[in-house]
């Protein structure tokens, strides 16, 4: 038992031994993110009124990769030792006295996750007047302070947080990023080629080299000016957006039947477009000022006339960065920012280039019909996008309008209609009838036409693979059919008592799969990994329940809160082990393409 004054210090030391393979994190892992990650270990003393203040003392952690959240955390293995230094209040009677040190922490191994757990620690202290903490409980050097104060309590005096237990920063999920990343920077360099760009790249580059200088130098601070202005404008409209995403939950944005709604209106006006109805363009007026502003030459005047540029190809560029922008909605905060950085830079890239080696000028292919071609079958694309985003409102509102074949039978038509175009089969702007056939748009023809046909089977039941993430499921009592796999396990929905009362009757653990109605994650995992053999036949010893979470209803609302209270995370899918009590056994977070990895955990719970 520790001893102390009144107005004394006391030295609590808490020590944690963990077995092999498992480990915890530190004091200062980064809390998780809207996809997850892990949950920081926690020290606090219990709210008190003999408590003035406290301090906490961590031990330097082990940096380390982690495959469970694909980022690099610090972590505690085998055992870690903790100091918490508590000031008692002046006023404390002598006696006596127990305190609670409230302890939170996850535990995880290489390949599973337990969910955090809290466990509170008695500490027993005994206060009377003139005793003074033991020279024993003295804190390691090395030790370093994280947490000053209890809640609602003045720091003790002179006690700051060091600069090394500030958390650190987290490394984003390098594959989701870097691919989406990746896409952003294709999506640019596509946007060169459409009719607003591309023609616009001689014109551009003359005017860099009539700027009053020959010299290559000047030319290339020229372009790389104007290039800044690209990034700069697309950058902050990315930036804008994520500012906007800030207060709200990005799993609600990301289903919201308003924010859907917003991106099919967007998508339809420029599907529309592009496809030759109408012409968007932004007031002469703000064009004409920029524009004037642009001719007075030097840096200021071609950053304006980037900005300038920007403005007058939004009519075709925007339907990228819609599409861009729209993806970001589900992702990290920073991902519009970072997805319209890529965008911008690759966009601008040509004109760069250019500046660098300006004999290329000539070699470029000359402004015709072909940028005619792509504006049609970008039209087509686009309404195909919409497609997928008015399905997101109607399984989140329930209404079982744009069901699976209806979806599949407009795609095919969208999907088909570019092949025919390009075939000359329809008429409309680009292709004359007597226009020769050349090798180039046959191919690009058939890989429509294909992709068309191979989306005719899923309206009868078949399995379409990796697209199966982006179509509406099948009806409830309709099953897919197709690639040797076993039939798809039955689960309940949206009913958690019941699945508890039916594990009771049948002696079963029970599965739940935290999932969304307009989560592309979520309908890829039942489409393709439940129905393989191997996991069919693991579900079979568990009730299965779905319990719906991005939905407008109030069951939607209560499964949010049940997974916010048993994981503290609302991030989808996410899968979870528990008795017929509710008694947590095991939790997979995330999407998986590695059935063995899942088989484990299904047979580990």
């Amino acid at each position: 038992m520790s001893k102390a004054a009144p107005g004394g210090e006391v030295t609590l030391q808490l020590k944690l031994k963990l077995d092999e393979p498992w480990h915890m994190y530190s004091l200062t892992t980064p809390k998780p993110g809207p996809t997850g990650g892990p949950t920081a270990t926690t020290i606090k003393v219990a709210e008190d009124p003999a408590v003035a203040s406290y301090e906490v003392y961590f031990p330097a952690p082990a940096s380390k990769f982690d495959p469970n959240f694909n980022l690099q955390t610090e972590t505690y293995e085998k055992e870690a030792a903790f100091w918490v230094k508590v000031k008692l209040a002046s006023g404390v009677k002598a006696g006596p006295l127990e305190l609670t040190v409230q302890t939170r922490y996850q535990l995880c191994t290489e390949k599973e996750c337990l969910p955090p757990k809290k466990v509170p620690v008695p500490a027993k202290v005994e206060v009377a007047a003139g005793v003074a903490a033991a020279a024993a409980a003295a804190i390691p050097p090395e030790y370093k302070l994280f947490q000053v104060a209890a809640e609602g309590a003045k720091p003790a005096e002179g006690a700051r947080p060091t600069e090394d237990a500030k958390p650190a920063a987290a490394r984003p999920q390098d594959q989701p990023l870097g691919t989406f990343l990746l896409v952003a920077f294709g999506f640019g360099l596509a946007a060169i080629f459409t009719p607003c760009v591309f023609p616009m790249i001689p014109i551009t580059m003359s005017f860099f080299l009539g700027q009053g200088s020959t010299s290559r130098g000047a030319a290339v601070r020229q372009a790389l000016t104007f290039c800044v202005g690209i990034v700069v404008l697309f950058t902050a409209i990315g930036f804008g957006l994520s500012a906007a995403l800030g207060p709200f939950a990005v799993v609600q944005m990301a289903s919201s039947p308003w924010v859907n709604g917003v991106i099919c209106v967007v998508f339809f006006v420029f599907g529309l477009s592009l496809l030759g109805a109408f012409e968007i363009t932004l007031p002469t007026g703000l064009l004409t000022k920029l524009n004037m502003a642009s001719t007075r030459g030097g840096l200021l005047g071609t950053l304006l006339m980037g900005l300038t540029f920007c403005l007058a190809s939004f009519a075709c560029v925007g339907p990228f960065m819609g599409t861009l922008l729209a993806a970001s909605v589900g992702g990290d905060r920073l991902q519009p920012v970072l997805g319209m950085l890529a965008f911008s830079t690759a966009l601008s890239s040509p004109f760069f280039l250019l500046a660098l080696f300006p004999s290329f000028l000539q070699r470029l292919p000359r402004s015709g019909g072909w940028m005619s071609r792509v504006k049609v079958v970008l039209g087509f694309l686009v309404l195909a996008a919409l497609l997928k985003y008015l399905s997101n409102i109607d399984q989140v509102l329930q209404w079982g309008l744009l069901t699976r074949e209806r979806f599949l039978a407009l795609w095919a038509v969208l999907f088909a209609l570019p092949g025919l175009y390009l075939l000359g089969l329809l008429p409309m702007e680009g292709i004359r009838r007597d226009e020769e056939l050349k090798p180039g748009r046959l191919l690009v023809a058939i890989v429509f036409l294909g992709f068309a046909l191979s989306l005719v089977p899923g309206m009868f039941g078949a399995r379409l693979g990796e697209i199966e993430a982006y179509i509406p499921a099948p009806a409830e009592g309709s099953s897919l059919v197709g690639g040797g796999a076993a039939a798809a396990p039955k689960w309940m929905k949206n009913d958690f008592d019941g699945a508890k009362a039916r594990a009771a009757a049948e002696n079963k653990p029970i599965l739940v799969a935290f999932t969304g109605y307009a989560c592309t994650n979520c309908h890829w995992m039942k489409a393709n990994m439940f129905p393989r053999p191997e996991i069919a036949e693991a579900l079979g010893g568990y009730v299965l329940v779905e319990l719906y979470t991005d939905g407008t209803d109030a069951a939607s609302e209560s499964n949010q809160s049940l997974q916010d209270k048993l994981f503290q995370t609302v991030a989808i899918p996410y899968y979870a082990v528990l008795d017929s009590s509710g008694k947590v056994l095991g939790a997979y977070p995330g999407l998986t393409k590695d059935s063995r990895e899942f088989l484990k955990f299904l047979k580990r719970s």
